[in-house]
């Protein structure tokens, strides 16, 4: 199976979850936001769809966002195309739903596993299932993505619940985070280390880890995160809000003074 580099998505997901964390540390906010209230991580994840969510076009301008949309329009309707195709038995069509989906399906199982090695074995799992109950497959709201991300989920659930590993950290399956950081927050940063937010990662109540593994370190959009929760947009918003909220309470007593 082909594996994703974990030092690189380390490295760019949990910086973003790491800025998050801080940002709640320095501004902590008694009440939940409104509906019009921009949240904390807008600017620091990657998901595509959000861009211009606050309100204006993003960093592009309006030719370069319909280009861009026009595009992931294309792609939309390929998918769509494939995935009919494998509905039917072919084979190659669901090898190249496979090519497009693996990296996002084994990104969320490391990050729920924080083991290579198991990720594998679960992201193997997942496509086997699919493959077998592609003629089971309904559209009724849910993308094909999102389908894939629940089979994912409830392996790893019944995983957990046969008592077959547990949730820990080896030296082997974790890349140290690089201390080498630029800016005047370098001393605070360098003590929130990868380790010490993995730990608390896990002390969420189980919506709330998963939805911040899916936005910060998959780098999902809103959309998307809540067709893989079968979520609204806005539960996921509240979601995500509450548990980067709550990972801050859960760091060490000298990040919190």
């Amino acid at each position: 199976m082909p594996r994703l580099e974990p030092e690189r998505t380390l490295g760019e997901g949990l910086d973003a979850l790491r800025r998050a964390v801080l940002a709640a540390l320095a501004h902590p906010v008694p009440h939940l936001a409104g509906p019009g209230t921009v949240l904390m991580s807008e600017a620091t994840t990657v998901g595509p769809a959000d861009a211009g969510a606050a309100g204006g076009p993003g960093p592009f301008g309006d030719e370069d966002n319909a280009a861009s949309s026009e595009v992931d329009e294309a792609e939309r309707e390929r998918l769509i195309a494939l995935v009919e195709l494998a509905r039917t038995g072919d084979k190659e069509a669901f090898g190249l739903l496979y090519d497009h989906y693996q990296p996002s399906v084994y990104r969320f199982l490391y990050y729920r596993t924080r083991s290579q090695s198991l990720a594998e074995d679960l992201t193997s799992d997942t496509f086997f299932r699919a493959l077998r109950s592609m003629n089971n497959f309904r559209w009724q709201g849910k993308d094909f993505g999102a389908w894939l991300m629940t089979i994912a989920r409830n392996l790893t659930t019944d995983h957990f619940k046969a008592g077959r590993t547990r949730l820990e950290m080896t030296t082997e399956d974790m890349t140290p985070h690089d201390d080498a950081t630029d800016g005047p927050e370098d001393t605070v940063i360098a003590d929130l280390t990868n380790e010490v937010l993995l730990e608390a990662l896990t002390q969420l109540p189980t919506e709330q880890r998963e939805c911040l593994i899916m936005r910060f370190l998959q780098g999902l959009s809103i959309s998307e995160t809540a067709r893989a929760l079968d979520r609204s947009d806005g539960a996921v918003k509240q979601l995500q809000l509450r548990g980067v909220r709550n990972l801050a309470k859960l760091m060490p007593e000298g990040l919190r003074d």
